[in-house]
Parts: structure tokens; sequence; C-alpha cells
């Protein structure tokens, strides 16, 4: 079978399973539950033309709203609980074309030859757990990391005004958007830089420093900052778009006071270094076949982990230092959040408790393995990434990560797409392996919130 015929059947598997799952989903759970009590009936106001009402508790823009608003003029549907689930439900069948070009963008490879064929990494990545769960319930999750993809994609392709649009309207879904638009800025000038050729004038154009990510050292990025002013002028004029959905959303910070819409009380910022560290192994917990696929399968790649930790005495004092540095993070900044101690519908209050409390020393001996996946995706990342690509992502998921008081996976989703689309040489057996691993995940994930209703606690989910 030929890659392209991968892709289109498990995109129609996808569909099938996906529409299916709907239709019983809406048959089970016929009230909103959890975040839909809040977004269904704001949205259903303004389907009844009420566009001045709005429900102070609501912490997001509205770009989920005005998206139902378009389909259900377009499709002519009522806006009952059952259509409006139609909203996440057809961008998570939307995703898979996205994803495509922008897992062919990082593999330097063409895109399929017919638009409508979807390549099997791009299906499979988007049965991702935390995806497909939130494709059907009214939340803000899958149009938000497909309107983020898109703008990578648009701005990969230098249509950059287009980009910027598209980037605007991911930050009508989640603000914190606003840092995966200067990612994609960032991310398309580092391979403009990289692969750019002599202009017409017969002068080699300036260079940035950036060297392979795996042979690159801190000195390096001494020699990277002394190289930028050299190509400042060549990526400032891509930058122009961009500058104005930087001044519309600090114009809408100025005027709402603040980043969360509605409730802040719930939404105070915290310095929350440790939410890094459960990122790390919450991408490895569910992308470990990723992992074990590529280059030299997992016994490398083992060892290679290995020798960065412990191979000589400097590498063991670097450990001893990164791991006493991250102890006194973990003492200092751990966050025991009442709303993750005191709702156990969700993954996360079993891992806190099960996991994290039944002994204070129990985080700490936790950090060598948070060191040790965090080697296993840089190294795999970086065979083919320069230093700054390699940094990029890291660098944009701080923002997004440290200033979040909750241990919440939805947090995760749009870093772990992007990480894991950077991986460019996972094997078909790989890849199903990993939609293996996904479908598990999220049958029984699925099938737990469907049937195993506890009275008085509600429906278990992510």
């Amino acid at each position: 079978m030929a890659p392209s015929q991968y892709g289109a059947t498990a995109y129609v598997l996808l569909t099938v399973i996906s529409v299916i799952t709907l239709k019983e989903l809406n048959t089970e759970v016929q009230k909103p539950y959890m975040d839909e009590p809040f977004h269904v009936p704001q949205v259903q106001a303004y389907c009844r033309g009420e566009w001045t009402y709005w429900d102070p508790k609501i912490t997001t823009p509205p770009g989920l709203y005005g998206l139902t608003i378009i389909m259900k003029n377009i499709f002519l549907f009522k806006c009952n609980l059952p259509t409006l689930r139609l909203t996440p439900l057809v961008t998570l069948l939307v995703l898979p074309f996205a994803l495509t070009r922008l897992l062919c963008f990082h593999q330097r490879v063409r895109t399929p030859s017919s638009s409508f064929v979807p390549t099997l990494d791009a299906v499979v990545l988007s049965a991702f757990p935390i995806v497909w769960f939130f494709g059907f319930l009214y939340y803000t999750e899958v149009p938000s990391l497909l309107f983020v993809v898109s703008t990578i994609v648009a701005s990969s392709q230098n249509k950059h005004k287009l980009a910027a649009l598209l980037g605007l309207i991911s930050c009508t879904f989640r603000q914190t958007n606003i840092i995966w638009v200067l990612y994609a800025y960032a991310s398309s000038q580092l391979m403009y830089l990289k692969y750019r050729r002599v202009g017409n004038d017969g002068k080699p154009p300036a260079k940035l420093h950036d060297p392979p990510a795996l042979d690159a050292g801190p000195r390096d990025l001494i020699r990277t900052v002394l190289s930028l002013p050299g190509v400042l002028l060549d990526i400032l004029p891509a930058f122009i778009p961009y500058a104005i959905v930087c001044a519309i959303f600090a114009g809408f910070v100025i005027w709402n006071g603040g980043i969360v819409l509605g409730d802040k009380s719930n939404h105070v910022p915290a310095f929350h270094i440790p939410q890094l560290y459960y990122f790390v192994a919450f991408s490895t917990m569910l992308g470990w076949p990723v992992l074990i696929s590529t280059h030299g399968g997992p016994r490398l790649l083992m060892r290679k982990v290995y020798n960065k930790m412990f191979k000589t005495p400097s590498r063991i004092a670097i450990t001893l230092v990164l791991s006493l540095i991250m102890g006194v993070t973990v003492h200092k900044f751990t966050i025991h959040h009442p709303f993750l101690l005191s709702d156990n519908r969700h993954y996360t209050f079993y891992v806190w408790k099960r996991l994290f409390l039944p002994h204070p020393i129990v985080p700490y001996l936790y950090i060598p393995g948070y060191i040790a996946c965090a080697w296993m995706w840089f190294l795999t990342i970086g065979r083919d990434k320069s230093q700054l690509q390699a940094l990029l992502l890291p660098i944009c998921t701080l923002p997004i990560l440290l200033p979040t008081p909750l241990l919440e996976p939805r947090y995760f989703l749009i870093p772990y797409i992007l990480m894991r689309a950077q991986v460019v040489d996972v094997p078909v057996w790989g890849l199903l392996l990993e939609g293996a691993w996904y479908a598990a995940v999220n049958a029984v994930t699925m099938w737990v919130f469907l049937y195993k209703e506890r009275v008085g606690v509600g429906r278990f989910m992510w």
C-alpha cells in the first residue's frame, strides 16, 4: 500500500469512528457538561441575535461562537446541543489536512499532490487523546489548535499576511495563542535564513550563526546574538503583519485590564516552574511510540541519554547541579491547586493523589526522570534541527506554561502537537504503534466517560 493510501484509509477510519462517537455521546450526554454550561447558553444567545449578552464567567474570547454562527448560516442548523457539538468535530476532521502541511514543512518534503489526501502521520496526530476527546464537546481546544497550525503553515509558505490574519483569529479562541503567532513568524524566518540563496547582486547574504543543535554549545548562543544584527534588516519586513496583530492584542489587554476575560479570580497567574517538568513527563508518557521508533530504536536512544547525563565526570556534575536546581524549584514553586485536589473527575486528580502526595519526598524522586525525558525529546528532534530551531519551541512554551497554576493536560496540547510535528523520521510501523496507543487511550477514556457515570460525582474525562 502506498503512503498516500495509508493516509486516505486512516482518515476514513478516523472520520467514521468520530461520527459514530459523536452520535453516541449525544445520546448518552444530553445535557451540557463541565464547561459546556457556560459556552452553550452564550452561543445560543448569539443565535437569537442577542449580541450584547456576555456571561462574565467566560474567560476566553468569542471565537468559538463566531465560528458556530458562520457554520449555522452555511448549513442552516439549529443551535441545540447536538448540532453545536458539530463545530469541534468539523475542525477535528479538517485538522489532518493542516497537520499534513505542517509535517511536510518540518520534513522538507512536498505536500501530497491532492489537497484532499492527508498523510498517515497527520491523521495519527489528529487522534492524539487530548485532541480527539475534545473534538466532541463544545470546547475551544480543537478549533484553537486548527487555527494555530494553519497560522504556522501559512507563515512557512511565506504567506505572512494570511498567517497574521489566521493568527489573529486563533487569538479569538485562546488569548495565549498570541505566543504561537510569534512562534510562526520566528520559525519561518529561521528556515528562510537557513536556506536563502545569493541575491541578484551576487553578494553572499549575511549569515545568522545557527549550528546544528546536537553540535552546539553555550558559546554558540553568544555568537548567535552577535550575528543577529547582520540579518535583522532582512527579516523585519516579514514581521510587519505580525506586528499589527501584536498591536491589536496589546490594545485588547489594555482595554480589558489583563489577558483574562471574565472571571479573573480563578485565573490568577503564578510562577509554576514544575509545570514544565509535568509537560515533558506527559509528552513522554503519551509520545513514547515516537521516541522508540525513530533512528536507532530505544536502545540507542537510552544510551545517548545515559551519555548526556552520566558518561563523563563533567556530565555527572552538570546532571547533579541541574537536579539540585530543579529540587529547589520543586520545593519553592509546587502548587497544590484547590481545583486539582477537589475535582475527582479528571486524570490529574488521581495522578496528583497517587503519584505526588503519598510522601513529601516523592516529587523529588521524579527529577532524574524529568531530565531523561527532556533529553529524549531534544536528541530526537535535534538530529535535523539547528540550535535555534530546537530552542524556539521550548522558549515559546515558557510563557504558556509558567503562569498556569493548575495542572491541566489541555494546556499541554499545542506545545505537544508542535513538538511532535518536528519528529521527521518515524517509520510506518512506528506510526501504526503510535496510532494504536492513542486509540487505546481514547477508547478507555471515552468508554468510561460515556458509560461509567458516577452518581453524585459526574463523568470522568481528561
